[in-house]
């Protein structure tokens, strides 16, 4: 296990490697974030200890969700927006995890005003549970003190192949 420190340095150069320009607070929240996966993936039935090896196979993954939802006619979309304690917290990571568990496609991003906020599609039980856990669960850290739902439609297909966080 590495110090945070010695994480978010390692962010940092690796972003000025490959040219991307990585903030020093973004670096922190990463590095508080690899702290907390790698503590909860150390402790036996912690969430998040199961791995997938780092594959993922999203176009894939996409086509396999949309052809028995299709078949149900049951695909769903909704936007949400998350308030609380919901920045520095792991949220957007949590959420990314939560997401590709149950299956569900789409994104999530810090707001400048100290939300988050994002995009749900997928299987219309799927996307309840998603909403389920934006409203009650969220990281470990977190305070989730209201979320907000907009948008929700029936879509015929999805807009995405994999759940990401966006910046």
């Amino acid at each position: 296990m590495f110090p945070p420190a010695v994480v978010a340095r390692s962010l940092l150069t690796l972003g000025a490697l490959f040219g991307v320009p990585w903030p020093a607070p973004f670096a922190r929240e990463a590095a508080a974030c690899a702290v907390s996966l790698s503590l909860s993936r150390s402790r036996p039935g912690a969430a998040g200890s199961r791995s997938t090896g780092g594959r993922h196979s999203s176009s894939s993954f996409a086509a396999a969700m949309s052809a028995p939802a299709k078949a149900a006619g049951a695909l769903k979309s909704v936007d949400y927006e998350v308030f609380g304690r919901v920045q520095g917290v792991c949220f957007r990571m949590y959420t990314e995890q939560e997401a590709k568990k149950l299956g569900v496609v789409g994104w999530v991003k810090n707001t400048s005003q100290g939300t988050v906020t994002g995009q749900v599609q997928g299987p219309e039980e799927k996307v309840n549970e998603m909403k389920s856990w934006l409203s009650k669960v969220g990281s470990p850290s977190s305070r989730i003190d209201k979320t907000s739902f907009s948008n929700e439609k029936e879509i015929s297909k999805l807009d995405f192949s994999d759940f990401n966080t966006r910046y």
